[in-house]
């Protein structure tokens, strides 16, 4: 499902126009996303928590040239997915 048949599936669910489930879908994505930079998490209960890991700096390798490279460390978003999104896979 691609961001356009959400949008069709939340407007026929919710009995709103294409407009307004964008713009309500946009608005929960830009919160997640604010939340995330700021550093906080965002608890769905029984869907799940989306949060933010820190990737440490590493040393890697080059695969073409074998050049020893050091890799920057990094901040990541995750999603622990909830009991009730778990269950629902596997009825």
């Amino acid at each position: 499902m691609n961001k356009n048949e959400l949008v069709e599936y939340i407007a026929k669910k919710a009995d709103i126009s294409k407009a307004s489930a964008t713009r309500s879908l946009d608005a929960a994505l830009e919160a997640i996303a604010g939340t995330l930079q700021a550093g906080g998490t965002v608890t769905l209960v029984g869907f799940g928590t989306f949060s933010v890991s820190e990737r440490a700096s590493r040393t890697g390798r080059n695969p073409r040239t074998g050049e020893t490279i050091q890799i920057e460390s990094a901040r990541l978003p995750k999603f622990k997915p909830g009991k009730i999104l778990k269950d629902s896979l596997n009825r």
